[in-house]
Order: C-alpha cells, then sequence, then structure tokens
C-alpha cells in the first residue's frame, strides 16, 4: 500500500519543495490501506538532506494543510512517531469501493467517503502500539504535566496555501549526493565533509544538558555553529562521530554574543587586545598558530 500512498502524494499533494520529500518519505513506510506510517525526525533529515528544524517547519505545514496527521496516542518501532495520511487514505478506500462496486456490477450513490477508522489490530503487526503512559507519584505532584506524557510543540498559525513566511519552499537542504556514492573509512562509518555533517539530537541534548544552551541562546547557538562551519569548510572529511567531538569542543569555548571578543582570530595579528593578561595573550597567540579557533572570533 505504499506504493497507492506515494502515487497519491505525487499526483495529489499540495506540498512542496522540502514538505514535498518529507511526505513522500512518511508514505514510503505505508503498510496498507490506513496510510499509517511512523518515522522519527532524524531519520526524515537524514533521508530529506535537510536539518531537523527544517523538517520540523515541513511537518508542520502538512499538519496545517491537512495532509498529514501526527497519531499521539501511538508510538512506531524504536519509539518513533506515528501519522496517517488522512486524504491518501480517503482515496485508497474510495478506489476499493469502486473495485467492489465493479466486481459486483452495482453502483452505490457517488458520496464522498470519510477517513475509516483505524484498525488498532492490524496496526500491531507492524510494531505501532498504543502509548503507555505510567502513573508516577511525580505526575501526582506535577498535575501540569500533560496526561500523554509527550511535549507538544505549540502548532503554528493556520496560513492559505502551504507557504511558511519565514522557511523557504525548498528548505536548507544540503546538496550532498546519496548515501551510494558517499566515501567511507576503513571501519565502515561514513565520512563526511563540515558542510555534510548536522547537529544530531544527541549532541543538541548534550548542549542543553551542559548548560550551553541558556549561556548563548537558541540565536547564539546558531552562530557558533555557522562559525564552525565556515573554520572547518576546508577540512578533510572525518566520521561523524569526530565531527560531533569537534562541535562540542568548540561550542563549549564560544562566549555569548554580548560579550566582547577577547582574542585574536586564527590567522590574524595575534598581538593582545586592551585588557588582556599576558597568559591570555600567550595562550590567544598559542591557539592562532595551532590554527585552532578561540570560541570568540566574530
Amino acid at each position: 500500500m505504499s506504493a497507492d500512498a506515494r502515487e497519491w502524494v505525487w499526483d495529489h499533494s499540495s506540498s512542496r519543495g522540502t514538505a514535498r520529500l518529507v511526505l513522500l518519505s512518511i508514505a514510503d513506510r505505508v503498510a496498507d490501506e490506513q496510510c499509517v506510517s511512523w518515522a522519527s525526525q532524524s531519520s526524515l533529515a537524514k533521508r530529506t538532506r535537510a536539518s531537523l528544524s527544517t523538517v520540523r517547519e515541513a511537518i508542520d505545514r502538512l499538519v496545517d494543510s491537512g495532509e498529514l496527521e501526527p497519531l499521539d496516542g501511538f508510538v512506531g518501532p524504536q519509539r518513533s512517531t506515528v501519522y496517517r495520511l488522512p486524504l491518501a487514505a480517503q482515496a485508497v478506500a474510495q478506489g476499493l469501493r469502486e473495485q467492489q462496486e465493479e466486481d459486483h456490477d452495482e453502483a452505490s450513490p457517488d458520496e464522498p467517503i470519510a477517513t475509516p477508522p483505524l484498525r488498532i489490530s492490524a496496526l500491531r503487526r507492524y510494531g505501532i502500539r498504543t502509548r503507555e503512559v505510567p502513573e508516577s507519584p511525580a505526575r501526582v505532584r506535577k498535575p501540569a504535566v500533560p496526561e500523554s506524557g509527550r511535549w507538544r510543540r505549540k502548532p503554528a498559525p493556520r496560513r492559505s496555501g502551504n507557504r511558511h513566511s519565514e522557511v523557504p519552499e525548498t528548505g536548507t537542504q544540503n546538496r550532498s549526493e546519496p548515501d551510494l556514492n558517499r566515501r567511507y573509512s576503513s571501519g565502515g562509518a561514513a565520512v563526511l565533509s563540515a558542510a555534510e555533517w548536522q547537529v544530531d539530537p544527541a549532541t543538541h541534548a548534550w548542549a542543553r544538558q551542559q548548560g550551553h544552551l541558556d549561556r548563548l541562546g537558541e540565536e547564539g547557538l546558531q552562530t557558533a555553529d555557522a562559525k564552525w562551519r565556515a573554520h572547518r569548510a576546508d577540512f578533510k572529511p572525518r566520521p561523524e562521530d569526530a565531527w560531533a567531538a569537534d562541535w562540542r569542543s568548540w561550542v563549549a569555548r564560544e562566549h555569548p554574543p554580548s560579550r566582547p571578543s577577547l582574542y585574536a582570530v586564527p590567522g590574524k595579528n595575534t598581538a593582545a587586545p586592551g585588557g588582556m593578561t599576558r597568559t591570555e595573550a600567550h595562550t590567544a597567540a598559542l591557539l592562532a598558530a595551532l590554527d585552532e579557533p578561540t570560541g570568540t572570533e566574530g
């Protein structure tokens, strides 16, 4: 049935750019005529070559348009999010009804078919199950925690069509070649350039847990990421784990945007600005000689 869901996306979906790629990726995992699928945001980002933030924006646009429906009461394999393509499910149900009428040589009133109800027993065969939230003393003490046990994003305001005023239709996609054309290290791990590497959920969670997100703010963290990519643009490809460790080291040394630059930029004049101690000046000069960032580059 994934072929029917994909065909509906190709022929009838009004989505464009990254949103269309995301919807096709979700439709690719549809198992039966219910048009229910599952996917994590990280897997969608990898398949569409888009950043996590772009994937989130694309999902919001698809939900607003009615072409995608998150099923919060269910959880998929590896605790992934479960989605349904309601308009595709209606189209598949319509096709099945027409086929039955043709087989029995009878006609029924030409009425639109509503989205069929879910058959939970059929979903279990594909690893999709209902979400269970255990009771705990913390839940009793904090009644403000939602009963679903899942943090939910504030839905984006509805707009006409699928355009989003702040994100281009094509998204911030990376124009790298498919996985089959990537280079691999001797150990079998993917070897990427700095531009190809994306901040994974574990790395982003590390920045939050270590307090760097609160210290820099979301905008400051994005600025640090942009500077890191600019200084790593000419570096040789490395495995994903190596880039993640290098990125964390950079962010740990980054100062908030409100703090003035104290150290010399690598490759530039290494003279100490006013107010630097002799130790700080020596450290800045040594880092500049090693061509390593100090975390405060403008």
